[in-house]
């Protein structure tokens, strides 16, 4: 009894352990499958753009960074397709070991229950029963043997409806496991389709970098004066946070130019702010960040660095900037070869929303996480929706990838 005891806590703590692996397993199912998502939707988006763009006077360069961003996505989407296959494959060996330890625990109980029903049957008469009981020696035997038999009855009952659950755990547990194949047979499919794309498009690559080698010297100054509109664009979002910093300081009395002065509400806002590092929402619905922040090589013209204060993210045609926190609208202003740009305060922390056309709110506007500020510009000639999105801390350029969740 005491052993049977011991493996009861066993069994119990296995579940237990089991359990909590399901819901880990359940959580990252759910990830890599968003994951896998918004990466099909992001290539789904480039070739929209690519087909819109074909009957357009396009560069080789713009052709190639298109290609580049493609194929990145199309690497992205292979590499959480085999983390999904990966996990299936695990969760397919772990269930083929529960079904197993279920199908022994099965047989066990049936042999357990064959021999109560056979013991039964050998004394199931109701004239036996009786004579057990009118054999006892005094009143207190015989209480104790018609406990005895109501017990012995209960535990045929339990033993019963032990073996029809561990019947039906099993039938779910097959449906799960053929569920589970299909699903792993679906996800290597597309992965030999996307991966059939991927070797298209770098052929594709290949045959378009043979023409920029030639024409290398013409395509870095087209980098370099595009990198110039880039500064220039930057320098006009940093006198506007200055010329904010200034203003706000000079009604509260204080000279300083470069820092906001706090009050108290300010304070826990910037608090506030700080305390969803890295969990703040995305500016847009849906994107993809095709340009990241600080000093890198150029995707294409490798021997050319650019710089980006922010970060571009693309989005559908139509896509509306929102806001990433709570905070107060300190600009709105026009820049020029930018389109319009919205600044939001959040107490010494800003965030700013370049390169709209349109926009929703004004100066002095109280906003709310999510609550949309404009909508985004297109290029005529990229055909591009593109969002330049920053984040300050005063005058200090902060990476909006350390800030936004899963950027």
């Amino acid at each position: 009894m005491k052993f049977k005891k011991f493996s009861g806590l066993i069994f119990c703590f296995i579940g237990v352990l089991l359990f909590v692996g399901n819901l880990s397993a359940q959580t990252t199912r759910e990830s890599l499958e968003k994951k896998r998502i918004e990466l099909r939707n992001e290539i789904r988006r480039i070739n929209e753009l690519r087909s819109s763009n074909k009957q357009k006077e396009r560069s080789v360069l713009s052709q190639v960074e298109d290609l580049d961003q493609q194929i990145r996505s199309t690497e992205n989407l292979i590499k959480v397709t085999n983390q999904q296959a990966n996990l299936l494959t695990n969760q397919i060996n772990a269930n083929t070991n529960k079904i197993s330890r279920l199908r022994k625990e099965l047989e066990e109980l049936k042999e357990d229950y064959a021999g109560m029903i056979e013991k039964s049957y050998k004394s199931k008469s109701s004239q036996s029963r009786i004579m057990f009981l009118l054999s006892s020696e005094n009143f207190l035997q015989a209480y104790k043997r018609l406990q005895y038999m109501k017990q012995y009855t209960n535990y045929r009952k339990q033993q019963g409806d032990e073996i029809k659950a561990r019947t039906e755990e099993l039938q779910e547990l097959n449906a799960s496991l053929a569920n589970q194949k299909e699903a792993k047979e679906a996800l290597i499919a597309e992965n030999r389709q996307t991966r059939a794309q991927l070797e298209k498009n770098k052929k594709a690559q290949q045959d378009l970098m043979q023409s920029i080698r030639s024409r290398e010297g013409e395509f870095a100054a087209q980098i370099r004066q595009k990198q110039q509109e880039i500064n220039k664009i930057n320098a006009q979002i940093e006198k506007m946070i200055r010329e904010s910093i200034a203003k706000s300081n000079e009604e509260s009395g204080s000279s300083e130019r470069d820092v906001y002065e706090l009050t108290p509400a300010a304070k826990a806002l910037a608090a506030d702010f700080v305390k969803n590092k890295g969990r703040l929402p995305w500016p847009v619905r849906s994107g993809v960040v095709t340009s990241r922040f600080g000093r890198q090589p150029h995707p294409v013209v490798k021997s050319i660095s650019i710089n980006n204060n922010g970060v571009n993210i693309d989005t559908d045609s139509g896509g509306k900037a929102r806001a990433v926190f709570n905070g107060t609208v300190s600009e709105v202003q026009v820049l020029k070869g930018a389109n319009k740009a919205v600044m939001v305060r959040h107490g010494d922390y800003i965030t700013i929303y370049d390169n709209l056309e349109n926009v929703f709110v004004k100066k002095g506007d109280v906003v709310n996480t999510g609550q949309e500020l404009g909508a985004i510009a297109t290029s005529r000639t990229s055909g591009k929706t593109t969002l330049h999105f920053l984040i300050y801390k005063n005058m200090q350029k902060m990476d909006p990838a350390d800030w936004i969740l899963e950027m």
